[in-house]
């Protein structure tokens, strides 16, 4: 299981679940975007590519702890305007995930006392589908490109291992089934292919190993030290990850990384649909008093970002960026 600055939730029957935490540093030259009348002028959205500017970025906001945890899925405009509220729960959503057309968000719901399973939300039906309802922790669901499979990870047999589910045949194929833990499965742009994060080199070390559909062949991303939560961006040419304690992108053709910022809650970047621009979560602070969380919105090319504040004050977690 891996246990190295991953945090855990323990559920009933003994599941543990992992969880990727929210971001708490801010960068300093940020500008933050309360409300929607402020981002109108914001010079970094509109010098975005369309597919960035007009996609949707969902995430989390958290309140409460234990039993009192209350849980709100949104999806926002990057420029901060038309916040929607998906869904809210008394209990914990993990890992929303888009598909390529923006038009379905799959993600993982866990009521109290209840193991977690996966939903997906059709946004122009606004209608909401249960589609894993296996007896384990159901989590880190991923859209194939063509939006006819979803991988995830699941723990059904016992082991956290990455399945793959053909959404029209509702038939579901088991992919790893090594005795090492295999989480976090994300598809590559061209669907041959997809990242994930394994410790089967040494427990407790995740490292990230990419998966070949046609060989079913597995190769390490050479990463330096502790890394989860891979996406590749669109282009394959770039990946977002968790770099140690820190939100990072990096090149895949020369290694080259840019370390977003430190995240001792462990949240990992997420790329936009042009790959020029990163989200992720932050924790904001008055003093030394935590007030709230944050999304920030940064460009990879001269590091120019701003934030958009959380609707009530709330910690902010899980954000991706779709179409």
């Amino acid at each position: 299981m891996l246990t190295s600055t991953i945090n855990q939730l323990s559920v009933s029957k003994g599941v543990t679940i992992i969880m990727l935490g929210a971001a708490i540093n801010i960068l300093s030259a940020c500008s933050t975007l309360p409300m929607a009348s402020n981002t109108i002028g914001n010079s970094l959205t509109a010098q975005m590519p369309t597919s960035d500017r007009l996609g949707r970025i969902a995430y989390v906001e958290e309140q409460g702890f234990g039993a009192t945890k209350i849980s709100s899925l949104y999806s926002i405009r990057p420029d901060g305007n038309d916040r929607q509220l998906i869904e809210q729960l008394n209990g914990y959503i993990y890992s929303p995930a888009w598909s390529a057309d923006g038009q379905l968000l799959a993600y993982s719901k866990q009521a109290l006392r209840e193991q977690p399973k996966i939903y997906i939300y059709n946004r122009r039906k606004q209608t909401r589908k249960l589609v894993v309802n296996a007896n384990g922790s159901n989590l880190s669901a991923s859209f194939s490109p063509d939006g006819q499979k979803l991988l995830y990870s699941s723990t059904v047999g016992g082991n956290a291992d990455i399945y793959e589910l053909h959404l029209s045949k509702g038939t579901t194929t088991q992919i790893t089934m090594l005795p090492s833990t295999e989480v976090q499965p994300s598809y590559a742009p061209d669907g041959k292919s997809f990242v994930y994060v394994s410790d089967k080199t040494q427990a407790g070390r995740p490292r990230i190993y990419r998966y070949n559909f046609a060989t079913s062949s597995i190769s390490q991303i050479a990463t330096a030290g502790y890394a989860a939560s891979p996406q590749l961006s669109l282009d394959s040419q770039r990946m977002a990850y968790l770099n140690g304690r820190q939100a990072a992108v990096m090149t895949l053709a020369t290694g080259q990384v840019i370390n977003l910022a430190e995240t001792g809650l462990d949240e990992p970047a997420r790329l936009s649909p042009s790959g020029s621009y990163a989200v992720y979560p932050t924790r904001n602070m008055q003093g030394s008093t935590q007030s709230g969380g944050s999304l920030v919105i940064r460009s990879l090319s001269g590091g120019i970002s701003y934030t958009i504040s959380s609707k009530a004050g709330e910690v902010v977690r899980s954000p991706i960026w779709g179409r």
